[in-house]
């Protein structure tokens, strides 16, 4: 049996009865036709297996109804579930979504812009990771939105955050209000607004509640293991070295799991004797025993946001707010 000669719109035209335009309205759901018009040439494209030319399409129309999303690390729950949500929100809106994995490695970031700028996509979204966007890619004007990114620089991309510094502050006073005062903070040694902010939301508790900052409780990690073995590590260490904590504020929930490790493995109680609050709300956090007190990040709010803001400056409608801060919430469990 032959195959079907492959179409063309017009041909698609033809066997409907209609005009092209009309083809190419009821193609891309736009423009007015009837209910009856639809029908009639939908059963043509599906009968002929029809499908856009989207080379040529975005060639014509300098579009190629692709999104670049470039993530730090997709094993990582948090950017895994908000690269899900961007996936599902471009999808309906009749884009395809290209995921660049960078291991956190700047190198393999600056690369992954060169790529999306070369398949001419027409926006990109970025996910965490380094605050020097690539001045290349700025001066192509591809339009930019980031998460949890606050961009260096005055430039027309827009970011969208979770209230990092109010994060870190409630944690901190969730802790002392338990009774805590001496109070270890687990952050990430690399200087990104996320870390500084929660650090300053810390220290300012502490300042509020007139407890004075000890700087052998102010711990930032590296980047040579996960977050869980750093933290595990660290507090195993401190208790070894005898170093007085009552409490642990670590800036994310796998650094609060490593910390909750390593106080059950030196038969420390939590929350007895140490108290635990971690930050974002990922399942581990909710599935430990005993579960671990967090700050919840609205993972979909942060990706429908940035999302829909990024889409209206890929068709270039105004875009007046530039910075989103979402608010974060204190989830109480057991650690506290």
């Amino acid at each position: 049996m032959r195959a079907k000669k492959k179409v063309s719109i017009k041909d698609i035209a033809r066997l409907s009865g209609v005009s092209v335009a009309t083809v190419s309205r009821v193609i891309n759901q736009n423009g007015r036709f009837s209910e009856e018009t639809r029908r009639r040439v939908e059963k043509v494209i599906k009968e002929y297996h029809y499908t856009t030319n989207m080379t040529g399409k975005s060639l014509r129309e300098s579009k190629s109804n692709t999104i670049g999303v470039i993530v730090p690390d997709i094993s990582n729950e948090l950017f895994a579930e908000i690269v899900l949500e961007l996936e599902k929100y471009f999808f309906r809106k009749g884009y395809s979504v290209l995921i660049c994995n960078t291991n956190e490695e700047e190198q393999k970031e600056a690369a992954y812009f060169r790529i999306l700028e070369s398949k001419t996509v027409d926006g990109i979204l970025c996910i965490s990771g380094s605050e020097d966007l690539p001045q290349e890619v700025l001066s192509t004007g591809i339009p930019i939105a980031c998460i949890d990114r606050r961009p260096k620089g005055k430039n027309e991309v827009v970011y969208v955050e979770s209230d990092h510094y109010l994060g870190g502050y409630i944690a901190t006073e969730a802790l002392i209000k338990k009774g805590c005062r001496d109070i270890m903070i687990l952050s990430k040694q690399r200087a990104l607004s996320v870390n500084t902010q929660r650090l300053n939301g810390y220290l300012d508790a502490l300042r509020d509640y007139g407890i004075p900052r000890r700087d052998d409780l102010v711990v930032h990690l590296g980047d040579d293991l996960s977050n869980f073995q750093e933290a595990r590590d660290i507090v195993f260490y401190m208790i070894k070295k005898k170093i007085r904590f009552d409490g642990i504020f670590a800036t994310n929930d796998w650094r609060a799991y490593g910390a909750l490790v390593a106080l059950q493995q030196n038969n420390i109680a939590v929350p007895e004797q140490v108290k635990i609050v971690g930050f974002d709300g990922v399942s581990v956090s909710e599935f430990c025993y005993p579960a671990i007190t967090t700050i919840q990040q609205n993972k979909k709010e942060l990706a429908l946001k940035a999302a829909h803001l990024l889409l209206k400056m890929v068709k270039g409608e105004t875009v007046p707010q530039r910075h989103v801060v979402l608010p974060v919430a204190l989830v109480e469990r057991g650690t506290t």
